[in-house]
């Protein structure tokens, strides 16, 4: 039955799978060498016995990183952008130098307050005793006022106050020498007993108030920052000024040896002009360093906060915290009070 079955026409290889004409093709360009060693990305083309490719040597491997080099240099600073940078850098260099002189300034104060403490409780109420001028123990007349520079003033201030106390010894200084001087004119010129009477009166006067009047208030000034007492000292000092130019000028029979009297006693007498001509040249310098040291103090008030409105409030305060004034206020009330009192049952008997 098998025999009939069969189609004796039929093509015999029609049932076999792998004589399909798109296997074939591909098994026809396969390379002879078996699957194993078949290698898809090969040419298929077989070259020709004698135009065999030459073999080519594999380059040499470089074993050096590889750098990616930027596709853009960056942008080079400019020179306005640089000035910037400088300036910047310039100003915190500046601000950080401020703030260390601030902290060793406000480091200077806790110490100095601390040892002004110190001080004061080593000495206790005792130590607070006048001790200016300094007289001998068995003199009859003691000590006016407490002075220490070191204990009462800060330090950002002692150096200031030192000159000052030294100007106050050279201006009394020069009165004194200047007593002399016109003492030496009036024993060669028997006229001018009135500038050596007026010499002697201006040293005996001016050594005490320029004391009591410019330099304690500005002691006080710079112990307790009291505006009111740097307005004292400035309206008093001015004054002070205007009498040491009129000293060194020198007019005649004032009682000083200033350039004028000096070229005249020099007609008279050569030495006693000599001397006369030192005096004026002392008298000079006087008048120089007070106003050097007028401009420097006007410098530091204006450092210390102080104005007039707390001179005001410090002045007003002060007078009304007086016991004497208080008193005289009361006093001056009770018989305002009385007398109004009195007038009302007059006029109504």
């Amino acid at each position: 039955m098998s025999d009939f079955d069969s189609n004796p026409f039929a093509d015999p290889d029609f049932n076999n799978p792998f004589q399909d004409p798109s296997v074939t093709q591909v098994t026809r360009s396969a390379a002879p060498g078996g699957l194993e060693e078949y290698n898809p990305f090969t040419d298929a083309r077989t070259a020709a016995p004698g135009n065999a490719p030459k073999s080519v040597p594999a380059p040499a491997q470089n074993t050096q990183p590889a750098i990616m080099k930027p596709t853009e240099e960056p942008p080079a600073y400019s020179q306005q952008q640089t000035q910037v940078f400088t300036h910047k850098t310039a100003d915190q260099a500046r601000a950080q130098a401020e703030l260390l002189r601030r902290q060793e300034e406000l480091e200077k104060k806790a110490a100095e307050l601390d040892r002004r403490e110190r001080e004061l409780q080593s000495h206790g109420v005792a130590g607070r005793k006048n001790n200016w001028p300094p007289l001998p123990e068995k003199f009859p007349v003691g000590p006016c006022f407490y002075h220490d520079i070191a204990v009462d003033i800060p330090i950002e201030f002692q150096k200031t106050v030192k000159i000052m106390y030294n100007l106050w010894m050279f201006h009394a200084g020069t009165l004194f020498v200047n007593m002399f001087g016109c003492l030496a004119w009036f024993c060669v010129d028997s006229s001018r007993g009135v500038d050596f009477g007026l010499a002697m009166l201006w040293f005996l006067l001016f050594t005490p108030c320029s004391f009591v009047c410019w330099y304690r208030p500005l002691y006080g000034a710079f112990r307790s920052d009291s505006s009111f007492r740097f307005f004292v000292f400035f309206f008093v000092y001015i004054c002070q000024f205007g009498v040491h130019v009129l000293q060194t000028i020198g007019i005649a029979d004032w009682g000083t040896c200033g350039w004028i009297s000096a070229l005249t006693g020099l007609n008279t007498s050569v030495p006693v002009g000599i001397i006369m001509l030192l005096i004026a040249a002392l008298f000079t310098a006087l008048s120089v360093g007070s106003l050097i040291m007028f401009k420097k103090v006007h410098a530091l008030y204006r450092t210390t906060g102080a104005s007039f409105e707390k001179a005001q409030q410090e002045f007003a305060t002060g007078v009304m915290s007086n016991k004497t004034v208080q008193t005289a206020a009361a006093n001056a009330a009770a018989n305002a009070a009385s007398n109004a009192a009195r007038g009302a049952f007059k006029a109504h008997p």
